[in-house]
C-alpha cells in the first residue's frame, strides 16, 4: 500500500504537470559546448542557451589533459574529510592559486558554491551577530543564514537607502554583515557594490559577495566584481565556485580574511563532514584558473556576443532585465508563455529553459538565456532570428 506521503506528491507533481511547470532533466550525449546533442534527439546539433559555460571551458583540452594527468598523478579520490586525511598538496596549491587570482589572503575549498555559502554563516555568526542579506541573493546564501542564529535583515535588491537603514537598525549587534551576490544568477543584474561597501564601510560592517556568476570573465583578468570596482581591500569575504566559467566541474570556496578562513576549517559542517574534492578536479581547476587570467579574447568575444545578442532582443520588443551581463532574460510575466517559447525554439534545436515560481516571483516568469565565450556571432543571429518567428506564433 502506498504511503499518503507518496500520494500527496504525486497529486502535488501531476498538478505541475498539468500547468507545463514540472521540470524536465535533459540528458545531454556529449561533452558541454555552445553545440550539444540531447539523447533525445540523437546526432542532432543543438545550439546550447542556457550553460553556465561562459568562456567555453567545459570542454577544452588544456583542462582535460590536465586532468588525466591528475589521475594519474593523484589517483581518483581521497576517500576522506580534509581533516583526517583528506587534504593533498594540490588542495593547498589550489586555494594558494585563489587567493591569489581575486587578491585575498586566504582560502578555503568547498565540494560547491552552495556548501560554501551553507557553512559560512553559522560559523562565523551568533546571537548577538547580524546579517543583512539583498532580496535576490542566491538560494545557497538564504539557507546559509538560516542555520545562523544572527539577527536578520532584508532590503530590496540594491535599495541603497534600505541598506542604510537595516545598518542603522542592527547597529546594536556585535559583528554585522552585509551579504550579496555579485551578480544576481536569474535577472543578470550587477550588485551596486560601490555603495554596499561604503555604507558597510561608514557603518563599520564586513561585506560578502557570492562571485559564482562573475569570477573568470569580469573585471581585469576576470577576477570579478570586487577587481571590476577596485574594491579587493573593502570586500571581507568572497564565494565563489569552479562550476561555471571556471571549467564548469564543481567545487567551490571562500575567500577572505585570514583569521575567517582559519575559524572555518575548525568549524564549518560542510567543510568538516563531506570529502575533499577529487584531486583531478582541482589540478584541471588550476588549469582553468591559468586559462581565464589571460583570457582577454575570449573575454571580448563574450562581451560581443552579449552585447548582440541583448541588442537583438531588444530591438524586437523583449522585455529583457539587466545590462551587460552574459545572462540575458527574457521577461514574460506568464509560465505558460515562457514554456510555449522555449518549445518553440526546442523545435528549432535552440535549447533555452523556462524559468517560473518558485525559481522567481509570481508573475515574473521567463526564459533565461547565457551566452559563452564559444558562441559565434551566426549562433545568435540563428537565436534572434527564432524570437523573431516566435513573436507571430505565440
Amino acid at each position: 500500500m502506498r504511503h499518503p506521503l507518496c500520494e500527496r506528491l504525486r497529486d502535488e507533481l501531476d498538478e505541475l504537470s498539468s500547468r507545463k511547470l514540472l521540470k524536465a532533466e535533459r540528458e545531454i550525449a556529449s561533452p558541454q559546448s555552445a553545440h550539444i546533442n540531447l539523447r533525445a534527439v540523437g546526432e542532432r546539433d543543438i545550439l546550447n542557451m542556457c550553460a553556465n559555460n561562459y568562456l567555453g571551458l567545459s570542454n577544452h583540452q588544456t583542462l582535460v589533459q590536465a586532468a588525466h594527468v591528475g589521475l594519474d598523478r593523484y589517483g581518483f579520490g581521497m576517500s576522506s574529510v580534509r581533516f583526517i586525511c583528506g587534504t593533498h598538496s594540490v588542495h593547498r596549491a589550489l586555494e594558494t592559486r585563489v587567493s591569489d587570482y581575486v587578491r585575498t589572503e586566504d582560502t578555503i575549498l568547498f565540494g560547491s558554491c552552495f556548501d560554501a555559502n551553507a557553512g559560512l554563516f553559522e560559523a562565523i555568526l551568533d546571537a548577538g551577530d547580524a546579517v543583512i542579506s539583498d532580496s535576490l541573493n542566491h538560494a545557497s546564501i538564504i539557507d546559509g543564514i538560516r542555520l545562523c542564529k544572527a539577527e536578520r535583515f532584508r532590503y530590496a535588491n540594491n535599495d541603497m537607502d534600505e541598506l542604510d537603514r537595516a545598518l542603522r537598525e542592527a547597529r546594536h549587534c556585535r559583528t554585522v554583515l552585509v551579504v550579496t551576490d555579485g551578480v544576481f544568477s536569474m535577472d543578470g543584474i550587477a550588485a551596486n557594490l560601490p555603495g554596499i561597501c561604503n555604507l558597510a564601510k561608514r557603518h563599520g560592517a564586513l561585506v560578502m559577495v557570492d562571485d559564482s556568476h562573475a569570477v573568470g570573465f569580469i573585471g581585469p583578468g576576470g577576477r570579478g566584481t570586487p577587481a571590476l570596482h577596485g574594491l579587493e581591500d573593502q570586500v571581507d569575504i568572497l564565494t565563489g565556485t569552479l562550476g561555471k566559467a571556471l571549467g564548469g566541474a564543481s567545487g567551490g570556496y571562500v575567500s577572505g580574511r585570514h583569521e575567517i578562513i582559519a575559524w572555518l576549517r575548525q568549524r564549518a559542517r560542510p567543510y568538516l563532514f563531506s570529502n575533499s574534492l577529487m584531486p583531478a578536479l582541482c589540478e584541471a581547476s588550476l588549469a582553468a584558473i591559468d586559462l581565464a587570467e589571460r583570457a582577454d579574447d575570449l573575454r571580448q568575444n563574450l562581451t560581443a556576443r552579449t552585447y548582440q545578442l541583448r541588442k537583438g532582443l531588444s530591438d524586437l520588443g523583449f522585455q529583457v532585465s539587466g545590462s551587460d551581463h552574459p545572462i540575458v532574460p527574457v521577461i514574460t510575466g506568464n509560465a505558460a508563455i515562457a514554456v510555449q517559447i522555449a518549445d518553440f525554439l526546442a523545435a528549432r534545436d535552440i535549447l533555452a529553459v523556462p524559468f517560473s515560481y518558485p525559481v522567481v516571483p509570481q508573475g515574473a516568469a521567463r526564459i533565461r538565456m547565457q551566452v559563452s565565450a564559444a558562441h559565434s556571432a551566426e549562433d545568435i543571429e540563428r537565436v534572434l532570428a527564432a524570437f523573431q518567428s516566435v513573436r507571430s506564433s505565440i
